[in-house]
């Protein structure tokens, strides 16, 4: 059985199709890759996945998540899942976080939720020992300074360990990471893409990481699914669909990436 079972979803707005007739399955513990350029329709699928469409875009066809119908479901009914089934981590975390509120208590808000959801009892400080033991987890440095600091008072890479982090005190089975590295320097980016494999292996979690960029995509994902003006393309193995694509589009990607990657050589 699928952990997430996508089938002929279309999304619309205006008349205008976003993503057509898109179908595509993760099992538990499997890692998908989702790629393509800007406007392909990569993270309205993952907001299709988990119900958080924004409100002029119409869904049709069916999503499968845990087993549980999000298209066309109500909200009450889709918050029991989200954490439970999927959690997200998002490509700017200083807009994913509450800017005024400390970040000890962001993290603490998801655990606090799990264990209402699992009908547990915690303490305050059986609560402010598993924060802590979850920023040492994304391997924070000085976890005091940052359970007590705002957003903006650490780096970007600190911020999206911090995302990782909420995203694991809700224990998903479907890690959802929508361009998770983007906005991160080079160095820290290798780190966050090491710690989220790193993670998905440990919690035996499925991955959906999402990313216009190929080398990003295969270090972290089995599978990868191509877009392209929403519309899937191709799909297979990583390696497989890298080493000889057989689409026009992945081709296109392929080369492009390639090009990039000679441009950085230094000169011999």
């Amino acid at each position: 059985m699928s952990l997430l079972a996508i089938e002929g979803l279309t999304l619309t707005t205006g008349g205008r199709e976003l993503v057509s007739n898109l179908s595509l399955s993760i099992a538990p513990g499997a890692r998908l890759g989702l790629i393509g350029e800007s406007g392909s329709g990569k993270s309205l699928t993952a907001l299709a996945a988990i119900g958080l469409l924004p409100p002029d875009i119409h869904a049709e066809g069916s999503v499968l998540l845990d087993g549980r119908q999000v298209i066309g479901a109500r909200e009450n009914d889709l918050i029991p899942i989200r954490g439970a089934a999927a959690a997200t981590v998002f490509q700017e975390p200083l807009t994913a976080l509450d800017p005024l509120m400390k970040i000890g208590r962001q993290v603490a808000e998801p655990l606090i939720r799990r264990y209402r959801r699992e009908g547990r009892d915690i303490d305050r400080r059986g609560i402010a020992r598993e924060v802590r033991d979850l920023l040492e987890r994304v391997s924070l440095p000085d976890i005091e300074r940052i359970v007590n600091a705002y957003p903006y008072e650490i780096s970007g890479g600190q911020r999206q360990r911090v995302a990782i982090a909420m995203a694991l005190a809700c224990r998903p089975k479907l890690l959802i990471a929508d361009e998770p590295t983007t906005a991160l320097d080079v160095t820290t980016q290798a780190e966050i893409l090491e710690l989220l494999s790193k993670l998905v292996d440990e919690n035996g979690m499925a991955l959906l990481f999402i990313s216009h960029d190929l080398p990003v995509v295969a270090r972290v994902a089995e599978e990868v699914a191509v877009l392209r003006q929403g519309e899937l393309v191709e799909q297979g193995p990583v390696k497989s669909v890298f080493r000889a694509p057989a689409h026009d589009y992945t081709r296109m990607l392929v080369a492009a990436a390639a090009a990039f990657d000679r441009a950085l050589e230094p000169a011999q």
